[in-house]
């Protein structure tokens, strides 16, 4: 499989585990950490369910690959993430080492990955982590956007509904 095609693979995967979140009432976010073919961690958004504001996607899979690995330093692992990391969740991508990240849609209001900051190419960091954007990235924007508007629409027939 090529290298494109490995990540839309794993883009699909990750869209799977967004999903999750979106039916926990949850901002619909998926992440997979991938060592060579194999997942070493997933996870999907969940601080308001974990009443943790921890955690992301992105942290959860972090925290099962190390636990997988039996080791914090991530090294040659991919994390294909629906959205643009924020800085909390790049900054433990540095700290865990990862090797890359690939993220579908871009996060103009708290990207840490090139769009507001990027936490993860910055040269004071002492490690770095190749970026790859936009892999499925209309399907990753288009989840969140849904959710969004499905939210705003619920809230808007709450008020309604109030207000009879």
């Amino acid at each position: 499989m090529s290298n494109n095609n490995n990540d839309e693979f794993w883009m699909r995967h990750a869209l799977t585990l967004a999903q999750r979140a979106w039916d926990e009432g949850e901002v619909p976010v998926g992440a997979v950490l991938v060592l060579g073919d194999r997942v070493v961690g997933e996870g999907w958004n969940r601080p308001i369910g974990h009443h943790d504001p921890t955690a992301h996607a992105e942290i959860m899979a972090l925290r099962q690959g190390g636990q997988a690995l039996e080791n914090y330093r991530l090294i040659d692992t991919t994390l294909y993430v629906t959205l643009e990391p924020c800085v909390m969740c790049a900054g433990a991508m540095v700290h865990s080492r990862i090797g890359r990240v690939v993220f579908g849609a871009r996060d103009e209001k708290t990207g840490a990955a090139g769009s507001l900051m990027d936490v993860l190419g910055h040269p004071g960091m002492n490690h770095q982590v190749q970026i790859m954007e936009g892999v499925l990235a209309t399907e990753c924007a288009g989840m969140l956007s849904d959710f969004f508007r499905m939210r705003r629409e619920q809230k808007k027939a709450l008020r309604k509904a109030l207000n009879q």
